[in-house]
């Protein structure tokens, strides 16, 4: 579909749509509706494209915000009522299934000043497979001076459903060891490097090697201040209590096929999400919609 202000392109084998609006431009891939990159004309971007991001049918991609549904990272590590949800002897792939699946295309409109557009993944025929729940799920982005993505999972079903989730958003920075996170001061985290120990965060969080932690009863607003880029990204979450920071080092990197070298050095993950003791619970006709706004403030 062409719009003035939504344009399809293709990006090897995925179909993507590129969304303008005033001075903002967002690429979006239809598999996953997965939003690839976030910029505002003539400053630097604000989510990351990888520029080794593989576009391959069925192939998770690694860059801007994959939507991990209906459960979060490694299967076995999310509570048992979201494990229980799935009926499979086949091994469960991590962060869910939905960033593999193909989204609509749906409504387009503007809202005064700001632009509304929404990807569905409806319900599938015969149901999605080893999760037979019938929730339909619907991803809404809304372009003003910031980027806003909600998340909205509607239970149409008879069964209570639990669910792990995030967007797990890749921000772009000038250089990860120069860059800072505020709003974590004094809050526990799960460190998943650490035996899954939980730890208290003492100041500011800075990075120093591979980082991948879970932070607990985390505050709406957390920012990234990036020095070099004179700015700081701001992240207001709603319909979340824990926040994931990620970044995964020298070593981790080269493991990837599809991340340059230093490729870890130019992002910083902090990830939106439902995860641990903060798992949604939807009752027979509930929805819950968990969302970030992500904007660029000069320091």
């Amino acid at each position: 579909m062409n719009t003035p202000n939504v344009e399809a392109v293709k990006l090897d084998e995925l179909n993507c749509w590129r969304i303008r609006h005033g001075q903002a431009e967002v690429l979006v891939a239809q598999q996953g509706a997965h939003i690839l990159s976030y910029q505002v004309d003539g400053q630097p971007p604000l989510i990351w494209l990888n520029d080794k991001a593989v576009f391959k049918t069925g192939k998770s991609i690694r860059a801007g915000v994959p939507v991990c549904w209906p459960w979060f990272g490694v299967f076995a590590r999310n509570p048992q009522s979201v494990q229980a949800m799935r009926v499979s002897e086949e091994p469960a792939a991590a962060h869910g299934f939905v960033r593999a699946m193909d989204w609509e295309l749906g409504g387009i409109e503007t809202e005064g000043e700001s632009l509304k557009v929404e990807f569905t993944l409806p319900y599938p025929e015969g149901g999605f497979a080893g999760w037979p729940h019938q929730v339909d799920l619907t991803l809404t982005l809304r372009l003003d001076d910031q980027l806003h993505i909600s998340l909205t999972s509607h239970n149409r079903g008879t069964d209570t459903v639990s669910i792990s989730q995030a967007l797990h958003s890749y921000f772009a920075v000038s250089d990860v060891r120069n860059v800072r996170v505020e709003g974590v001061d004094g809050l526990n985290y799960i460190e998943t490097l650490d035996d899954w120990k939980t730890h208290t965060q003492q100041d500011d969080l800075r990075f120093a090697g591979e980082t991948d932690r879970i932070y607990l009863e985390a505050p709406p607003q957390l920012s990234i201040v990036d020095p070099a880029w004179e700015r700081r990204i701001v992240l207001t979450a709603t319909g979340s209590r824990t926040a994931v920071i990620w970044n995964p080092w020298i070593d981790r990197a080269a493991a990837f096929s599809d991340m340059d070298n230093d490729g870890w050095q130019r992002m910083l993950c902090i990830e939106t999400a439902n995860v641990m003791d903060d798992i949604v619970t939807l009752a027979p006709d509930a929805r819950h919609t968990m969302g970030v706004s992500v904007g660029g403030k000069p320091l």
